[in-house]
């Protein structure tokens, strides 16, 4: 779906785009808590949201070009430090090198034995918008508030353009 929104949407809505000030495409975050490192992979996003927040989607596509190294048996012999550690050297490689003390202070963990990190109240705000939308599978697109299910991870431009076309009417 990245590839899809980078390569496809992104065009449409930029400056200059077919659709430029007449719709807004949000990416929003959904943790798949069956997969164990989902939840670190969508903290270290949030991070960089917070520390650098022009630098989140080109964190996001480099996540998604090495989301295989944070699938479960890559990661099964890991502890979510080391996994936050591999997490911040991803960021690293993207954002400037000012803000990744910022992504690594967001990401560690706070004074209390289950006091979560600087993220972790973001991150409960994308459970709960995933919960009372009905949203159970990555990726679900929402259609002004509401789920729009025929829309597929597998989209091309002429599906995305299809819809638009019956939908964007500004």
């Amino acid at each position: 779906m990245a590839n899809g929104i980078q390569n496809i949407l992104k065009p449409k809505f930029d400056a200059g785009g077919k659709y430029e000030g007449r719709a807004k495409v949000v990416f929003g975050l959904q943790v798949q808590p069956w997969h164990s490192a989902s939840t670190l992979t969508h903290e270290a996003g949030l991070a960089v949201l917070r520390a650098s927040p022009d630098h989140f989607w080109p964190f996001s596509l480099a996540l998604f070009k090495h989301q295989d190294e944070y699938f479960d048996i890559p990661t099964a012999n890991l502890t979510p430090l080391q996994i936050i550690a591999k997490l911040i050297d991803l960021a690293a490689g993207v954002i400037p090198p000012d803000d990744v003390e910022r992504v690594k202070d967001l990401l560690a963990l706070q004074g209390t034995p289950n006091g979560g990190t600087g993220v972790t109240d973001d991150l409960k705000y994308n459970v709960k918008f995933a919960r009372q939308n009905s949203i159970h599978v990555s990726p679900t697109c929402l259609w002004d508030g509401l789920v729009a299910g025929e829309i597929s991870s597998g989209w091309g431009e002429e599906d995305w353009s299809k819809i638009l076309k019956t939908r964007v009417h500004v």
